[in-house]
This record gives structure tokens, C-alpha cells and sequence, in this order.
């Protein structure tokens, strides 16, 4: 098995415990028992040290995981918009893939867009009054 599917399995295992009130009560309990045990160490430079620590380890590495689980899920909603783009009968096949694009192409398909949405906005305005 290839490094990188395992990193996804552990990734995958990681998120779905981390996302769990079963992670959050666990990362409280310690946070009350390292509170609790501030007397016993005297609040030294030590017993702080331990929580901070502790706490930038976890982060550090939350910021992959976050960014591994975010980047899995806009892949797969690109593929499924691109999928509903390419079946529907009257789409624009040339969106397909937009996220390729470079700045400057994605400003003038928005723009295009926008001004869409003006013109249908303002007939439907128009039709509004009519009535």
C-alpha cells in the first residue's frame, strides 16, 4: 500500500474522531485536569510550559489535517458540479474545470455572469411592473 493512501486512511480516521463530542469531551477533560493539577505544581513555568506545548503540537497538526479533509472535500464537489454541468442539457460545457483557470479568465466569466443576472433582473423587474 502506498504511503499516500495510508496517509488518507489515517487522515480520514483522524477527522471523523477529531469532529466527535467524544474528542471535545476528552480535550476538555485534560484541559480541567492539567487546571486541576496547577495547585499541586504550584502554577510553576513547567506546568505551563506542559499545556502550551501540548496545545501548539495539536494545532500544528490539525492545520494538515483540516487542510487534507478540506482539500478532499472541494475535489469532490468539483467533480460532482462538474458532473451536473456536463449532463445538463443546455450547461456551458466550457465551465467544466473552472478551477484550473487563471485569475484573469475567472474575473471575465463572473463579469459575463454578472451582467446575466442584471439583464434577467431587470426583465423581471420590467414584468413585475406590467402587472
Amino acid at each position: 500500500m502506498s504511503s499516500h493512501s495510508l496517509f488518507t486512511r489515517v487522515a480520514k480516521m483522524a477527522s471523523t474522531f477529531t469532529g466527535r463530542p467524544t474528542c471535545f469531551a476528552l480535550a476538555l477533560a485534560v484541559l480541567l485536569a492539567w487546571a486541576i493539577s496547577g495547585p499541586m505544581f504550584g502554577f510553576s513555568d513547567t506546568w505551563q510550559l506542559v499545556i502550551n506545548t501540548g496545545t501548539t503540537i495539536i494545532t500544528f497538526l490539525m492545520v494538515f489535517l483540516i487542510q487534507n479533509t478540506q482539500n478532499r472535500d472541494t475535489e469532490a464537489m468539483q467533480i460532482k458540479l462538474d458532473e451536473l454541468i456536463r449532463v445538463s442539457r443546455n450547461a456551458n460545457n466550457a465551465l467544466l474545470d473552472l478551477e484550473e483557470m487563471e485569475e484573469k479568465e475567472l474575473d471575465a466569466l463572473r463579469e459575463r455572469y454578472e451582467l446575466m443576472a442584471r439583464e434577467a433582473r431587470e426583465v423581471q423587474q420590467a414584468k413585475a411592473r406590467q402587472k
